[in-house]
């Protein structure tokens, strides 16, 4: 075999990958890391690729409706599903941890936080959930924060929806799809009463509706578990980085992305 053939290692990287593990947790007279501290960086290293994994196919769902072919959407969401229910189940693995395990390496961190996590704050702004506050926790990376930059100034998932409704033909007010795409979306009952229509009428266009709030479910899940795994790893102490931990987590859900989705569930 010659050293430039690609194997399974050198394809994937196998080498680099593994050394990316670096533990700051060193005991000076051992010379080893706290226990607990690969588990840790290891489920948040994966969390990240699942990241990059669930913007990619949400770009490729978005590309579909702008090409006006939501139908080859479909693949998208329902890949992004499994995925949601993998961030979800991964989280029993962390959950393994005791408080105690946590804390024998916590205070390495020193001020490293999830709320600095760039992708999934950029995920965020594909929903329409971000708050432009966060931008200043991606100080520390400019290529991460102009990315969330131009992020802000894009359509989300819901514009992308309701510009191909109305470009279908469908009833969708100007002020909708004229929105400025930084603020947060605003439930509108002529868009509900569009998707009323295309529950009972639609039957292609009510599986892709049906799936958004798939996605929208699952990911008020996750968020769920993760608040509820913080609480039960540092209680109501405040999280690293000097965050809140626990108690702004817990105001983050039960906030759906697609509203209108759920406004229209007493109309059948």
């Amino acid at each position: 075999m010659s050293n430039d053939e690609v194997t399974y290692g050198s394809y994937l990287k196998i080498g680099e990958l593994l050394s990316l593990q670096q533990c700051r947790s060193i005991d000076p007279d051992t010379g080893q890391p706290e226990h607990d501290e690969t588990l840790f960086i290891i489920i948040h290293q994966v969390y990240e690729l699942w990241f990059k994994q669930v913007i990619h196919e949400l770009d490729e769902l978005c590309r579909h409706l702008d090409a006006d072919a939501p139908s080859r959407g479909v693949h998208q969401l329902k890949r992004v599903l499994k995925i949601l229910k993998t961030l979800v189940s991964q989280l029993d693995v962390l959950e393994t941890m005791t408080p105690l395990e946590f804390a024998s390496f916590r205070p390495f961190l020193e001020s490293a936080s999830g709320f600095q996590s760039s992708q999934f704050r950029e995920l965020e702004l594909l929903l329409g959930q971000f708050d432009t506050a966060h931008l200043d926790l991606i100080d520390h990376e400019p290529d991460a924060r102009r990315r969330l930059e131009r992020r802000l100034r894009e359509p989300t998932i819901w514009d992308a929806f309701v510009r191909y409704l109305a470009r279908a033909g469908f009833d969708i007010p100007e002020e909708v799809i004229e929105r400025d795409v930084t603020l947060p979306h605003v439930p509108s009952p002529e868009v509900q009463a569009t998707l009323v229509e295309i529950y009972r009428f639609h039957p292609a266009l009510l599986e892709i509706c049906e799936l958004l709030t798939d996605f929208d479910e699952g990911f008020m899940e996750w968020r769920y578990r993760h608040v509820m795994m913080v609480q039960r790893t540092i209680g109501t102490k405040h999280g690293t980085g000097g965050s809140d931990g626990a108690a702004y987590l817990r105001t983050t859900i039960m906030q759906p992305a697609f509203p209108d989705l759920w406004a229209i569930r007493t109309s059948f």
